[in-house]
């Protein structure tokens, strides 16, 4: 479940910025792909978009790759997503 937050709540921490209005799929989800492999471990990112097919689209890849999707929203036409990378599980070592 996606649990509702406010900007303010991400505002206040570092996050990556995939700007991506105007653009039209499949660019938003391809910007996101490589904005996301630039950003650390548990990071944040917020991403901006105006194209309808992003309320499919991305939340497809963020369960597809497992990266949490903390929140979105629309307003007027303007998508707002806060995603943070996914934390890779820890390897055991067993020999």
């Amino acid at each position: 479940m996606i649990e509702k937050f406010s900007d303010k709540e991400f505002e206040s921490q570092d996050y990556r910025l995939v700007d991506a209005r105007g653009l039209l799929c499949p660019e938003p989800v391809m910007m996101l792909h490589n904005t996301i492999r630039q950003v650390s471990e548990g990071g944040l990112l917020k991403v901006l978009a105006t194209d309808t097919s992003t309320e499919r689209d991305i939340i497809n890849f963020c369960e597809h790759l497992k990266h949490p999707l903390l929140s979105w929203q629309k307003e007027s036409d303007l998508y707002t997503y806060w995603i943070q990378k996914k934390i890779a599980p820890e390897r055991s070592e067993d020999v």
